[in-house]
């Protein structure tokens, strides 16, 4: 298991300032929510949908609530996009296995790809515009850090930071959906090949 220190120094900050102290459950609570159905509506419509207007009366508040919480469109997009990175660390930080602790760590990149595969089918075209800095950016250096651990764990050859990135590249959000779009290749099948690769590249636990 990650030791407390470094599972804390992997996550994200936050994109927004946090609600003052009084507010801070309600707030914390209110922004989830609005967060979930801004990922809904991205899910069923496309990011095209996801507008302040459309979130606000699928929510059930008043525009003004939304402006406030995110104060524009691009900032409700980071929001959304943090908020997904941060259950997905949270669940290959500290979660159940085979994603979290608990099991060898090639079952571990088998789920870590898997669950990176289902982010982009809810956020990929989010993710394709919103990161231009996709090399220096915070949420690719922890999925480096995590599955260059793990290859090293699972006593992979070679370098495992070069690795890892080689590995990554193969479930970046423009190739999968260029895949799933062009391709009319299905997501458990484009699960299923990182699975592949990633059993060909280490020797069995």
């Amino acid at each position: 298991m990650i030791p407390t220190t470094q599972r804390e120094s992997l996550l994200l900050p936050l994109v927004d300032q946090p609600a003052a102290p009084e507010e801070r459950s309600d707030a914390a609570r209110n922004r989830a929510r609005l967060l979930d159905t801004a990922a809904q509506l991205v899910a069923e419509h496309g990011p095209c949908a996801l507008t302040m207007d459309e979130l606000a009366r699928r929510a059930g508040v008043g525009k003004g609530t939304v402006f406030r919480r995110f104060g524009s469109r691009a900032g409700l997009m980071r929001a959304l996009l943090d908020h997904s990175e941060r259950e997905l660390q949270a669940a290959f930080l500290s979660g159940p296995p085979p994603l979290g602790p608990g099991a060898g760590p090639v079952d571990r990149l088998v789920a870590f790809g898997r669950a990176c595969l289902e982010v982009t089918l809810i956020e990929g075209d989010l993710q394709a515009a919103a990161q231009p800095g996709r090399y220096t950016h915070v949420v690719y250096s922890t999925h480096v850090a995590h599955v260059a651990m793990l290859l090293r764990q699972a006593g992979a050859p070679g370098d495992p930071r070069l690795m890892a990135e080689s590995l990554l590249a193969t479930i970046e959000a423009p190739l999968v959906l260029h895949q799933m779009r062009d391709l009319n290749a299905p997501l458990p099948r484009i699960a299923q090949s990182w699975e592949t690769l990633v059993r060909a590249l280490l020797p069995p636990e």
